[in-house]
This record gives C-alpha cells, structure tokens and sequence, in this order.
C-alpha cells in the first residue's frame, strides 16, 4: 500500500486553506495579507482587547512597521478599519474594525 508523506499532506491543506482565503479575500476587495491582519484585529476585539495597536499588529502578523504603516492605510481607506489616537497613550493610534468589518474573523474561518 503507497501511502502519502506526511509532509506532503500538510502542504496540500496548506495550499487549499491559502486558496480559499485568497478567494475571500478578493470577493471583498481586499489581499489575503489584508484579510489577516483584519482578521487579527476582529478577532481581537472580540476577544476583549480593548486597545489594539499598530505594534501588536506587526508583532503578530511577522510584518515590518513600513509595512504594516502602509496596510492599514490602505484598510483605513476601503472602510474596513478606523485609526485613532489611543486615550491611554497619545503615541500610539489605536486600531478598531467598523461597522462593515466587525465580527469578520468569524467569516474567515467558515
């Protein structure tokens, strides 16, 4: 009997799980890289999170400040995010989903 490696397998539900992000994604308008982090920030929120800052973001999703600088503006400008200053320090802007992206880590996973 041929069975197949491990490590074969874990790449092919790898493959079909970027697939399918990458089609939600672009049903909604966005990248997947852009679907992520407003899933993070989602599903922080519901988590409780009640500050959520640019830092945390590129902290969790591996990304460079640059990087993450230009993300959200490009979220902030489609509608699905809203930065802000943050009321417990002035430095950092807060980061919060809007109406049309609150509870999308929810989609996400379906």
């Amino acid at each position: 009997m041929d069975m197949m490696p491990f490590g074969l397998k874990i790449a092919i539900i790898n493959r079909a799980f970027h697939k399918k992000l990458d089609e939600k994604a672009s049903a909604m308008g966005l990248t997947s890289v852009q679907l992520r982090v407003l899933g993070s920030v989602s599903r922080l929120e519901a988590a409780g999170q009640t500050e959520i800052h640019q830092n945390d973001l590129e902290r969790i999703e591996h990304v460079t400040h640059p990087a993450m600088t230009k993300l959200l503006q490009r979220l902030e400008s489609k509608g699905f995010i809203q930065c802000v200053s943050s009321e417990q320090d002035r430095r950092y802007k807060k980061v919060t989903c809007t109406e049309r992206s609150r509870g999308i880590h929810q989609v996400i996973l379906e």
